[in-house]
């Protein structure tokens, strides 16, 4: 099984920008859909953007879409999530997540997870 560690997060201002990571170890991303969800204080988990298993699918939420981009590195073994003129409402911690099935936009359909890494923007 795989094993998720995120990184990159922290304290921003609003309009500002974060990258985070999410390495994987133990198995391939390749043979995984790959996502990133997120929850605030007091909220569910939500859904933030995913990838295709086979990396030819992209989706993101309402509230991320134009300023978010997902990608994946096979060689590095890595998911990346850009987050650019993040806003108040971004502040969250935001998790990596694996699925073995072809893909997953909800994150019952996750079975492997990281520990989160937390993500402020004051504005």
């Amino acid at each position: 099984q795989v094993q998720l560690v995120e990184s990159g997060g922290g304290s921003v201002q609003a309009g500002g920008s974060l990258r985070l990571s999410c390495a994987a170890s133990g198995r391939s991303v390749s043979s995984y859909a790959m996502g990133w969800l997120r929850q605030a204080p007091g909220k569910e988990r939500e859904f933030v953007s995913a990838i295709s298993r086979g990396g030819g699918y992209t989706s993101y939420a309402d509230s991320v879409k134009g300023r978010f981009t997902i990608s994946r590195d096979n060689a590095k073994n890595m998911v990346v999530l850009q987050m650019n003129s993040l806003k108040s409402e971004d502040t969250a911690v935001y998790y990596c997540a694996a699925s073995t099935r072809p893909w997953a936009s909800r994150w019952r359909e996750y079975e492997y997870w990281g520990q989160g890494t937390q993500v402020t923007v004051s504005s």
